[in-house]
């Protein structure tokens, strides 16, 4: 397999390395930043480094653009111009919805994007990680003019880099990034300075910090460019998430003033319960069951049910297409943990009109 990496940081740097080591694939990396392909070149990131996009993605069968959301639309635009018919392009940004609409009408059958929630508080290429994928969360969003053998070829090649892959539409994984990804980062800022604006009021020394201050404030000031970026790209999502967080601290407030030690003490247990789930979720697993969909070969039906069952938190552990010898129709074989799991997936499928049948498992 060939492999193309366009901005070979920390994330572009760790595909490389996960891509070579794992799937044995040639990976061909291009980087506008002075000396980052010689060093990735002396890390063993890339087999072989280029000087431009159309050189790096020429041979590719997948194409990973791993740059700031704001220059994302121009590159993955470039990309897919320059690289081959069958050839796979996808991103690793932390936004969808901006990046979609500013791609030609034509690029979605080729693009379908992707981003991995993995990361370090180091960055650049010398801390890129082969094992920095292993168990995570790597959403994908195809739309409905996704290829269908597009998205099969590239989660799997996910899975092989050690994460996750999760289907999710576009809307719904901006939303989803703005609560869990992008607010945290939010609301750091504003407790440090907060704090901060405490301290020049009472005119003394800021007192030593406990470790839930430290915690919180972790990713205050992170990177002010590519925050800026993502605040914009997902703007709406995430002015959304900080007004309905006020309400809830208006909430709290009210709450709390009211010195009831009873339902403050209950509120405090609920926020531990919902933090236990959060952080569960997607821990439950079991053997793989096969679950074999008769579908017709049209546009989007992969994407329809990847995205189907990626609503309803059911994971796709690994995918096959069969498509029949007349090519009208075929069959897709999923796979998915757990004879609950792949009961519930059967269930959401037949409801898409495919006919389903589960293999070892009794429905």
């Amino acid at each position: 397999m060939k492999v193309a990496v366009l901005g070979v940081g920390l994330i572009g740097g760790s595909v490389g390395l996960a891509a070579r080591r794992r799937l044995g694939a040639e990976v061909v990396g291009f980087d506008p930043g002075p000396g980052t392909l010689d060093r990735a070149l002396e890390l063993d990131v890339l087999d072989r480094a280029s000087g431009s996009v159309p050189e790096a993605v020429g041979e590719a069968e997948i194409v990973f653009c791993a740059a700031p959301v704001s220059a994302l639309p121009a590159l993955v635009a470039e990309a897919l111009a320059a690289s081959g018919p069958d050839a796979v392009v996808t991103d690793v940004g932390s936004t969808k919805q901006r990046l979609l609409a500013e791609l030609p009408p034509n690029a979605t059958e080729r693009f379908i994007g992707g981003h991995p929630l993995a990361g370090a508080e180091t960055s650049g290429v010398e801390n890129a990680r082969a094992d920095l994928f292993d168990g995570a969360r790597w959403y994908l969003t195809p739309t409905p003019r996704s290829a269908g053998l597009g998205y099969d070829k590239l989660q799997r090649v996910i899975a092989d880099l050690g994460a996750r892959p999760q289907a999710i539409d576009p809307e719904s994984h901006d939303r989803l990034m703005a609560t869990v990804s992008h607010l945290p980062h939010v609301i750091a800022n504003v407790l440090v300075q907060q704090a901060a604006s405490t301290l020049a009021e009472e005119s003394e020394r800021l007192p030593e910090v406990g470790p839930s201050f430290r915690d919180t404030t972790r990713v205050a000031g992170s990177n002010p460019a590519i925050w800026a970026d993502i605040y914009a790209a997902n703007s709406d999502a995430v002015a959304d998430a900080v007004e309905e967080v006020g309400r809830r601290l208006a909430r709290a407030a009210e709450l709390i003033r009211a010195s009831d030690s009873a339902p403050v003490g209950e509120w405090h247990r609920g926020a531990g319960e919902d933090r236990r789930r959060l952080l569960e979720a997607g821990l439950e697993g079991g053997a793989l069951i096969e679950l074999r969909v008769a579908v017709e070969n049209r546009p989007g039906t992969v994407a329809e049910i990847a995205l189907a069952l990626g609503r309803e938190r059911v994971n796709i552990e690994d995918m096959a297409l069969y498509p029949a010898a007349d090519m009208r129709t075929g069959a897709i074989t999923l796979w998915v943990a757990g004879s609950d799991e792949a009961a519930r997936a059967a269930e959401i499928v037949r409801g898409l009109g495919h006919g389903v049948s589960v293999v070892g498992a009794d429905e």
